[in-house]
């Protein structure tokens, strides 16, 4: 069983402009044209069997839509994640209105969302994902949409985890998409259910990707891609040659995924 949990496709309607927009801004060629189907045919291609979906909602106008969409979509082979935007005003309405439509968590991205991670004032929205019991995924690290203003540094995640004990999150990017040694130093092994996933991280040193697994553990951290913008099968690659343990593979590959979604 191979779950990914960290994948992007859009609506339709919006697919081949996402994917334009994105491909200008990331300055990277993606893997799929944006689409439900594309993603499954690199799915089959990669031999993911699952995986989780990460909408995210850039201005608060488009909460209705993509959540609306978000459920469309989850079920079969796709797990579907719901978007707010933390600071607008219907945020705690509308994290209700996700846990309604029974999707299975929360994406943020904090770049996108003009947030700071560890903003005091979140502190209240993050209580409310408490209540819920939605876990969270954040983008954390660099992203070239604001390459010189990075929104979720290791640092400011772990001081934000210092408030929120019972928050149930996931950092992508092995906690800092390109600020690997930082993670290492100062996010991983943070206790509670706070896990890391592997999205883009095929440039992070083997060496140093084997000592961000072993710090914080095996057991919370969770495969993913980032398809379209990284091969799910390059990435199982990656981890497969690092020197984990089979048992190690087997917890990061699906049964922490499985875990967390309670799957």
């Amino acid at each position: 069983m191979l779950i990914d949990f960290h994948t992007h496709a859009f609506a339709p309607k919006i697919a081949a402009r996402a994917i334009e927009q994105l491909t200008v801004t990331c300055e990277t060629r993606p893997l799929t044209d944006g689409t439900i189907e594309d993603t499954l045919r690199r799915m089959d291609e990669w031999g993911v069997d699952r995986a989780v979906l990460l909408p995210i909602a850039t201005k608060p106008t488009q909460h209705a839509v993509i959540n609306s969409w978000a459920k469309e979509t989850d079920g079969g082979r796709f797990i579907s994640f719901g978007s707010v935007y933390p600071k607008s005003e219907e945020a705690f309405e509308v994290l209700a209105n996700i846990k309604t439509l029974g999707l299975h968590g929360v994406k943020l991205h904090p770049d996108y969302q003009d947030c700071f991670v560890n903003e005091r004032c979140l502190d209240p929205f993050y209580d409310e994902l408490e209540r819920l019991g939605l876990p969270v995924v954040f983008h954390a690290g660099l992203d070239p949409v604001s390459p010189d203003c990075i929104h979720c540094e290791p640092e400011a995640a772990a001081d934000m985890l210092s408030r929120h004990k019972k928050l149930r999150v996931v950092f992508a990017h092995l906690g800092g998409n390109e600020q690997w040694q930082r993670s290492l130093d100062s996010l991983c092994g943070t206790p509670g259910e706070v896990y890391l996933d592997t999205a883009y991280s095929l440039y992070c040193p083997d060496e140093l990707m084997l000592k961000i697994i072993r710090k914080h553990g095996a057991e919370r951290v969770l495969f993913a891609s980032d398809c379209p913008w990284a091969p799910a099968d390059k990435t199982l690659e990656k981890l497969m040659r690092i020197g984990l343990t089979d048992s190690e593979l087997d917890l990061i590959t699906h049964q922490n995924a499985e875990r967390l979604l309670g799957l």
